[in-house]
């Protein structure tokens, strides 16, 4: 079980990480030839070798991170026309995923740290 969750949370992160730039440099960048929005991939790094090494508390506090990427798709999906509106949509799916994943895998590593 924490393999299969190990596996989906840097899956998702790493997707939303490749999302998040792709978006904003090339699918539907805010402005013609890329945005500077592309730097919200950059927090999202952050986590990422706490998360490769399974860390606890990286997991814990990385689950409030995917809260602000959920909040944003959720806002672009209902605000933004389309390709940017299908884009938000799969953030927010993206973003779940990892907030779900995160919240299992640390009470999978709290339980074997007992």
């Amino acid at each position: 079980m924490m393999r299969s969750l190990y596996i989906v949370a840097n899956t998702s992160l790493l997707l939303l990480i490749a999302l998040s730039l792709s978006w904003e440099l090339f699918l539907a960048p805010l402005r013609s030839g890329g945005s500077w929005m592309a730097l919200k991939a950059l927090p999202l790094l952050i986590p990422l070798p706490g998360l490769l090494r399974a860390n606890r508390y990286t997991c814990q506090w990385a689950s409030l991170l995917s809260l602000a990427y959920f909040t944003e798709g959720v806002v672009r999906a209902v605000s933004d026309p389309a390709p940017s509106r299908y884009l938000a949509m799969l953030e927010t799916i993206l973003a779940t995923t990892l907030f779900v994943s995160l919240i299992f895998l640390a009470r999978e590593l709290g339980r074997r740290q007992r």
